[in-house]
């Protein structure tokens, strides 16, 4: 819900009603008519969790919520290092506002599912930073700083460490949000109590010693997150069968198979976009920045009715939310057991070995809740040192958590059934 404030002379300072934080306010012009653009109300139609809702019906928010709310937390942060006697300029502060509510802005359809199908590996950041430089033409330089943020290049390196770093505002707001949404309570964290606690020490963001516990809290939510939502093996099935149609659409497409899609899809079907076209070519730039999850629901539910099987198969698959059966295993799998697979998957769709890699996806996927090294989640003790939180002698919770654990997984579609035991004996 969008409130109008509507004393004189503010007809562009609003007040949003966020489910988790509640009222938000735009107190900036210009980052009201950032919000207003349509290249960012494109959020509204990109679920911030992907296809996540097909194991938790209430992950439903959308990038445009986690983007308010990620704003609101950067502002009440700048309060609050203003507080403790850190000179922050309201240029600064706006433009550190404006750096985190375009963070994800370069996100497409499922946020991460497509980037290595539709966008063939153009990630979402290289995207963003492409439309804040769009943007930065349009209000005539107004987001040079802001950019600088986001890029690193600006001197006073606490604010890129705000926008992305291992304890940055993004992930402080897309944890309590999808703990939220989800219903997953283990996601919950600190995050008022976090940002009260962090101060700034030699240009660096670090956290008070008396808020280490809610470090330690925040980091366990976000391993927990990970496994029990983000990589949720029901989820990782829908996302390879999002990725698998893709593919296949694209084929079809460049093969000369007539097929339903938007002219935003269009656009993303008939070639492999590079990140370069994207960059010297603003209208292809724009078709992006239009494209949507609906877009490509929409050309779900055409082609279910396609005469390609492959491709009807798995579209009515994701429709009727008939996902492909999904194992996760700290083991390798058996290469015989999954030569059979192929061939009884092979033999019940009648399609040659080269096309399997739209029936059966294998691989691995690994997570750590925090690497040390590189950036780091400092604190400053209460004898003015500053130490990596991995360090923190009371705290063996956290060296545990810096393990990258590693994970394979298989899926493919459940009525096909196997004899021999997948995993090595």
């Amino acid at each position: 819900m969008l409130l109008q404030v509507t004393q004189s002379g503010l007809n562009k300072k609003k007040i949003f009603n966020d489910p988790v934080y509640g009222f938000v306010t735009i107190g900036s012009e210009l980052v009201f008519d950032l919000i207003e653009h349509p290249f960012f109300q494109r959020l509204r139609r990109i679920k911030q969790l992907g296809l996540t809702d097909m194991v938790y019906p209430g992950a439903l928010h959308t990038r445009f919520h986690h983007a308010i709310g990620a704003m609101h937390l950067m502002s009440i942060t700048l309060d609050n290092l203003r507080s403790k006697g850190h000179e922050i300029s309201q240029e600064e502060y706006v433009a550190g506002q404006i750096a985190i509510l375009l963070h994800d802005v370069g996100h497409g359809p499922f946020s991460h599912a497509l980037e290595f199908s539709l966008l063939k590996g153009i990630r979402h950041e290289h995207l963003s930073l492409l439309l804040m430089r769009y943007f930065n033409k349009l209000f005539n330089g107004e987001l040079e700083l802001a950019i600088k943020m986001f890029t690193n290049t600006y001197e006073r390196r606490f604010f890129h460490q705000l926008v992305s770093s291992q304890l940055d505002i993004d992930r402080l707001d897309y944890l309590q949000r999808d703990s939220m949404f989800t219903g997953v309570s283990e996601g919950t964290i600190g995050a008022d109590r976090i940002i009260k606690m962090l101060d700034i020490v030699n240009d660096n963001i670090v956290v008070e010693e008396k808020g280490i516990y809610s470090i330690e809290n925040f980091l366990s939510a976000r391993r927990l997150m990970y496994w029990q939502v983000y990589l949720h093996k029901a989820t990782v099935s829908a996302e390879k069968m999002m990725i698998m149609l893709i593919s296949r659409a694209k084929y079809l497409y460049q093969q000369g198979e007539p097929l339903f899609a938007t002219p935003a899809l269009h656009t993303f079907l008939e070639r492999d976009v590079q990140l370069q076209d994207m960059a010297e070519n603003t209208e292809i730039l724009k078709a992006f920045a239009s494209l949507d999850d609906f877009d490509i629901w929409a050309a779900v539910k055409v082609w279910a009715h396609h005469p390609d099987r492959i491709l009807a198969s798995i579209s009515a698959m994701l429709l009727e939310r008939r996902l492909f059966r999904v194992i996760l295993s700290g083991q390798k799998f058996n290469r015989d057991a999954i030569e059979e697979l192929k061939g009884r998957i092979s033999d019940t769709y009648n399609i040659r070995r080269g096309e399997l890699k739209f029936f059966l996806a294998c691989g691995s996927m690994s997570n750590a809740a925090y690497v040390a090294g590189g950036q780091h989640i400092n604190i400053l003790t209460k004898k003015g040192r500053v130490v990596d939180v991995a360090e923190a002698s009371d705290l063996p919770n956290i060296k545990a958590m810096s393990k990258i654990v590693k994970k394979y997984y298989i899926c493919w579609p459940k009525h096909i059934t196997m004899e021999k035991a997948l995993f090595i004996q």
